[in-house]
């Protein structure tokens, strides 16, 4: 095999595949060639002047991570399975790679000496072979080891018991998330997996993200609502764990590990979605050292019932993403789709849930801050943390993108299961539903992807600090296209049933949909986050 190290050096416009190479290798070598080119136009003309070669680069490279890293599983399993979806998502790679190339115009991808080779994995024979695999034994793409499997299958069995038969009905009647459910994800020890045992949680000096992401999968598996019970603490724990005083962390972190204290985060505003750099909402300091809060807020999920809200304020007028604070506030827990906290003095904060067609249950909220008072205390950081809000919320988002790139995997396999389980079923044309070629091809092509967003996204899990951004954010861009794909093609199966609203998939369909714009859209992802990392190797 090629040394790695070479494509530094590699002289742009050179590259000459070696047939020799592993298969990956060679849309390594010539994804290196095609970022090499682009990196060039780029410094000469701006990001601006390539957005769309910009964005078809992060997605050729999301591609090639989640077929390595289903390679990398395929390889420890040793499964037909594994091995036949990590050949079908190299053959999507070489694919992507040729048409995502075209954006360069003339410059456009060298051709791939193996993508003839590689694509051949999706023919009608592999496929077919593939999809009875997967129709044989559905768990061949949830193999884990010992202890993974065991939270794997807790979970599952407290997703299926008590949040099985009520989340239906959650998402067509808009109601709230039964107060049961929310006891037994912090009975189960869910929300406590990233909170060092000092601070009341389960987690070592280190934590491992991989079991409270396979957490967040099987609940997600059944309801993509119960699934962000998990995602929520997740982003505040590494909020404070990053810049929290030590009296902060002793006071709330074993509060939200046991379940005492819910979680809400609110960030977006009506102007500023994704830019959060140019937020309005203000903090004042008050002359008794405390704060208050003026401005609005969108899109807060479940921030009625939480007792905790993290909110990110403009402390430093002018200053872009250097002038803001984060705050950890709290606030009685309320029921339902609106609410009024008064306090004596007259602030005001008040809630609106906003209607959605899907990811029902918490309810996400308008927020109006109107003269809030806060005390100094809610000042995350202190002193130290006064206009140091941004990056502090950046490591949770990091986290938060981790979480959902999980939440997509849940509702991946969800659609898969439904799709095996009807295909089996439906008898159409005197056959059983499966037992056609085209069936049996877009089942394997859904096995596949499950495999590659799952796969990318436990690679992500293992990343170190430095490179987590970067794999989170590939993860969720990949697993986020992937559910909304993979739960359309389900509904498609279904057919006209799909499209029933009392249709499980139908409530998938729709669910999957916000996964490719919270947490960062997948554009912004690409063109902000993604692609200027891969632009740096030059």
């Amino acid at each position: 095999m090629a040394d790695p190290g070479a494509r530094r050096s590699l002289a742009i416009g050179q590259y000459r595949p070696d047939p020799n190479q592993g298969r990956l290798e060679s849309l390594s070598w010539a994804l290196a060639d095609w970022r090499g080119r682009l990196s060039n136009l780029v410094r000469e003309q701006g990001r601006d002047a390539h957005q769309v070669a910009i964005y078809q680069l992060a997605w050729a490279e999301a591609r090639l991570e989640a077929a390595r890293a289903a390679e990398a599983w395929a390889d420890q399993s040793g499964g037909e399975a594994p091995r036949a979806c990590a050949a079908v998502l190299a053959g999507q790679a070489a694919l992507g790679l040729e048409a995502d190339g075209l954006s360069l115009g003339e410059s456009g991808p060298v051709p791939l000496a193996q993508g003839r080779q590689l694509a051949a994995s999706l023919g009608p024979k592999p496929l077919a072979r593939l999809a009875d695999l997967v129709l044989r034994e559905p768990g061949a793409l949830t193999a884990d080891g010992p202890e993974v499997g065991a939270i794997r299958e807790s979970v599952r069995e407290f997703a299926v018991r008590e949040v099985g038969p009520v989340a239906q009905a959650i998402h067509r009647e808009n109601s709230d998330l039964p107060e049961a459910i929310i006891a037994g994800v912090a009975r189960l020890g869910l929300l406590a997996n990233s909170i060092p045992t000092g601070y009341g949680g389960s987690a070592e000096a280190v934590a491992d993200p991989l079991p409270v992401l396979i957490a967040t999968e099987e609940l997600s598996r059944v309801s993509l609502t119960a699934g962000s019970l998990v995602t929520r603490p997740e982003i505040v724990v590494a909020a404070l764990l990053a810049g929290g005083t030590e009296e902060q962390k002793q006071r709330w972190l074993p509060a939200i590990a046991s379940g005492a204290k819910l979680t809400a985060v609110a960030v977006t505003e009506p102007d500023h979605g994704s830019d959060v750099a140019g937020i309005q909402c203000r903090a004042q300091p008050h002359a008794d050292g405390g704060w208050t809060i003026s401005g609005t807020k969108l899109w807060c999920t479940f921030a009625g019932r939480a007792e905790l809200l993290l909110v990110l304020c403009r402390t430093k007028p002018g200053a872009g993403h250097r002038g803001q604070s984060l705050f950890l506030i709290e606030k009685p827990p309320h029921p339902g789709r609106d609410f009024r906290d008064v306090q004596p003095g007259g602030g005001r904060l008040t809630g609106h849930a906003i209607p959605t067609i899907g990811y029902r249950g918490m309810h996400t909220f308008e927020l109006a801050f109107d003269g809030y008072q806060v005390p100094a205390t809610a000042l995350v950081g202190g002193e130290d943390g006064l206009d140091r809000g941004f990056y502090l919320q950046m490591a949770g988002f990091d986290m938060g993108r981790l979480q959902t790139a999980a939440r997509a995997v849940g509702l991946i396999q969800a659609a898969l299961d439904a799709s095996c389980r009807y295909a089996g079923e439906r008898v159409v044309f005197g056959r059983p539903l499966r037992d056609w070629q085209l069936t049996g091809a877009r089942i394997a092509l859904m096995a596949a992807q499950l495999a590659g967003a799952r796969q990318l996204t436990y690679r992500a899990a293992r990343a170190s600090r430095a490179d987590l951004p970067l794999a989170a954010a590939l993860a969720k861009l990949y697993a986020g296209r992937i559910a909304e794909l993979v739960t359309r093609d389900a509904m498609q199966l279904f057919g006209a049933s799909g499209y029933a609203e009392e249709s499980e998939v139908s409530r998938h369909f729709v669910d999957a949909r916000v996964l490719t714009i919270f947490e960062g859209t997948e554009e912004v992802l690409a063109l902000r986050v993604i692609a200027p990392a891969l632009l740096d190797r030059g």
